[in-house]
């Protein structure tokens, strides 16, 4: 059985940006690290295996392609969701 390598992407939306940008992609041990630290720093998180591995293969520093601007709206109000719930103290991560 093949196993599956972890893929994480991470992102920021710049006031001034087009579009949400790449800013740190990974596969595998650095990946789960990646995943790790953002857990510790309360940092959100969404999974979306097949949203990572689309991103992952543009460039760091690259906005998130316009094909993928639907789902990842989603996920940035997912995320604002959550924070807004955290800073009532409805939900804790």
């Amino acid at each position: 059985m093949l196993q599956k390598i972890k893929t994480a992407v991470a992102l920021r939306y710049p006031s001034e940006a087009e579009a949400p940008i790449i800013t740190l992609k990974e596969k595998g041990a650095l990946a789960k690290r990646m995943i790790e630290i953002a857990k510790e720093n309360d940092i959100p998180l969404v999974e979306d295996e097949t949203l990572a591995n689309v991103l992952s293969v543009q460039e760091i520093g690259a906005c998130v392609p316009e094909e993928t601007w639907n789902v990842v709206a989603k996920v940035f109000a997912y995320i604002k969701k959550v924070e807004n719930m955290n800073a009532k103290g409805i939900f804790k991560n």
